[in-house]
């Protein structure tokens, strides 16, 4: 009988060394057990508070340590090392709730799927702790059933690396991250992994939670979709395509070219920045040719200040309506099940009073 766990958790770690022991619990505290954790330091500058964070947990994780080549190098560097059928992948400040494993497998078995991604709910320090990661990057197209490859070239469709299991053998034949990558490697991973056969699906169930920072999902949506838009331009050129499949891949990165182009145009005009607004919605026009974005070209060349003025007003109203429904659902949030978890263990282990 082999002694291979069923499944390798990857962690790459950089500057997490106040949140890596209550990550960890979150995972000690899992009703499913058969699992290995492997944590790569990718040249972090914390590297001595995160190891003496790491001290209660050494003789249960495999750790390792390299100098700083981004978190895809770190992954790989996991998955290398890693001797499960299937890689779970979790952020060293994410949590899961203690029936994830279980819960993910359980789905895995009854849906017949290569990779599934669980819904999580976001907590912290933003506007959006207290709504789920689909219920804020997805609203108009809540996930059911299947992930596609136009799905995730579009952006109807969006993972969270923390939710995610795959069976390892599919990821080492698509060629692991893309170490070239800085930012986005993961996105890059998920398309190569769709377009190569991989049967992929969502769980919508909240099973993890993720920690946002200031800015998390809202100021730093724009730079995360531009970053997309590199890695969609290597599809453009590295797959192959039939020529109809082709046509069609090429028009909707033309449209989420075009909608990047909007989405910034509208942070240049909360900046005042009007003549790289009216450029970046020119742009969104000439791509897309939709009507939206010659009506914000126009009002951005005609009126600037008041168009200014009218977005700004509706961004302080979508901000106030969340803020508002998240003190309404903090009593019921999913965090109750995964604190209750974590604090078992931490007890148990002698780390609280």
């Amino acid at each position: 009988m082999s002694s291979d766990p069923k499944v390798s958790i990857v962690m790459p770690a950089y500057n997490v060394a106040p949140y890596i022991g209550e990550t960890l619990a979150s995972v000690f505290a899992q009703t499913f057990t058969d699992y290995e954790i492997i944590i790569v330091n990718d040249g972090s500058p914390d590297t001595e508070h995160f190891e003496r964070a790491l001290e209660p947990f050494r003789d249960r994780i495999r750790y390792f340590k390299q100098k700083n080549l981004g978190a895809g190098a770190a992954r790989n560097a996991a998955l290398r090392a890693a001797r499960g059928e299937y890689i779970a992948f979790l952020d060293a400040d994410d949590l899961w709730l203690p029936n994830y494993l279980e819960e993910q497998f359980r789905f895995i078995d009854g849906h017949d799927c290569d990779l599934v991604c669980a819904n999580a709910m976001n907590f912290g320090d933003s506007v959006f702790a207290g709504h789920t990661y689909m219920e804020i990057l997805m609203p108009k197209a809540p996930p059911t059933g299947r992930l596609t490859l136009l799905g995730l070239v579009s952006g109807e469709q969006s993972l969270n690396t923390s939710g995610v299991i795959a069976r390892r053998e599919p990821i080492f034949e698509v060629g692991l991250f893309d170490e070239g990558l800085r930012n986005s490697q993961d996105f890059d991973l998920w398309l190569r992994l769709v377009h190569h056969g991989a049967r992929a699906a969502y769980h919508d169930r909240p099973l993890l939670r993720i920690r946002l920072h200031e800015g998390s999902l809202s100021g730093d949506e724009v730079n995360r979709s531009m970053r997309e838009l590199r890695v969609l331009r290597k599809i453009e050129t590295d797959f192959e395509f039939d020529p109809a499949t082709r046509s069609e891949v090429s028009d909707t990165i033309a449209r989420r070219r075009a909608a990047v182009q909007f989405e910034l145009a509208k942070t240049y005009l909360a900046q005042g920045e009007f003549d790289k607004a009216r450029a970046c919605f020119a742009e969104a026009r000439a791509a897309s040719g939709n009507w939206k974005m010659a009506v914000g070209f126009w009002a951005a060349t005609i009126c600037p200040g008041l168009l200014r003025d009218i977005y700004l007003r509706r961004v302080r109203n979508a901000h106030q309506k969340l803020a508002y429904a998240q003190k309404q659902r903090l009593e019921v949030s999913a965090g109750s099940e995964e604190r209750q978890g974590i604090d078992s263990f931490l007890k148990k282990e002698g780390f609280t009073g």
